[in-house]
């Protein structure tokens, strides 16, 4: 499956527009993380624990945009988008939606 978060694929052609694709997970801090991050935000630094999280739930997100892509027929995305929110105290969900396409070399 070919994502891009551009209108086109280049050197290929779009041959069909397959729909509206989306995937989304939500996902909840872990009380032990929680307190390690408590003490970053008070001597700072990057807070890995959370990092590693964000990067989880948007690759979750993508393999089920991916997913709904394959079941429509498509062989790519294109204008893949992010998208994050609140959903209660400590839990957040991750949006990735794009167009399905069906696409062919041109030429």
């Amino acid at each position: 499956m070919i994502l891009t978060n551009i209108e086109s694929v280049p050197g290929m052609r779009i041959k069909a527009q397959c729909g509206l694709v989306s995937g989304s997970t939500v996902r909840a801090k872990d009380a032990i993380k929680d307190i390690g991050a408590g003490l970053k935000n008070v001597f700072g630094g990057e807070l890995k624990s959370y990092t590693e999280l964000l990067s989880e739930a948007r690759n979750e997100a993508v393999n089920r945009m991916v997913e709904q892509a394959k079941r429509l027929r498509a062989n790519a995305v294109i204008n893949v988008r992010f998208a994050t929110s609140a959903i209660t105290a400590g839990a957040a969900e991750v949006y990735a939606y794009g167009t399905a396409v069906e696409v062919e070399p041109i030429g």
